[in-house]
């Protein structure tokens, strides 16, 4: 199973402590984190389902190239790295 970890910024406004969970894509392993923690995918997903501005998604260190249909491949055995990029002045 895949490796969900969130970073501390956002575990700062939501308990999301990293978790495994199966799936294939982006898409299918954020379903299942979001299955047990419904309040979470507000903070990950807008409205239509895709990546908010601020998110970005790592998986095996590597940014991954689908925020619209979150379709980037998860293998059993990797980390999936959930962080919200800090903004302001």
């Amino acid at each position: 199973m895949a490796r969900i970890v969130f970073t501390s910024n956002l575990r700062r406004h939501i308990d999301c402590p990293p978790i495994e969970v199966a799936g294939q894509t982006v898409g299918d392993t954020l379903r299942e984190v979001f299955s047990g923690n419904p309040a979470l995918r507000g903070y990950v997903l807008d409205d239509q389902g895709r990546l908010r501005r601020h998110v970005l998604v790592f998986v095996d260190n590597e940014r991954i190239k689908d925020r619209t249909g979150l379709s980037d491949p998860v293998a059993e055995n990797s980390e999936v790295f959930v962080m919200q990029a800090l903004s302001g002045g």
